[in-house]
């Protein structure tokens, strides 16, 4: 997060086309607005893993985080909007004697 124009570059692209739908580009613009610094910061973020709805999510956690790094007065405002939450879960593991973690081999009576 470098004090800038607002320009966000995910991945070596635009946030805009990275973030096709219009509804993911509120998602990641969240915590600025909530802090009032829209246009004040320039973003350059690595995502990957998960979809495209969970990696916006990520960003916008993110953000929040380094956002709080630079004034901590926002700590309050962002954890109101509840930005500051990490969402805990993560894949559970594969079972023995199962396909997956929770999938099961096919049962043959004969």
């Amino acid at each position: 997060m470098i004090p800038g124009t607002g320009n966000i570059v995910v991945n070596k692209k635009v946030y805009e086309t990275y973030f096709g739908r219009q509804a993911l580009q509120m998602i990641v613009q969240q915590p600025f607005k909530v802090t009032g610094t829209v246009g004040r910061f320039d973003i350059m973020a690595n995502i990957g893993g998960g979809g495209l709805a969970g990696q916006g999510g990520a960003l916008k956690h993110g953000i929040a985080r380094a956002l709080l790094l630079m004034n901590p007065d926002y700590r309050k405002p962002l954890r109101k909007a509840g930005y500051l939450t990490r969402d805990p879960r993560i894949k559970e593991r594969k079972k023995y004697g199962h396909k997956k973690a929770r999938k099961r081999f096919q049962y043959s009576k004969r």
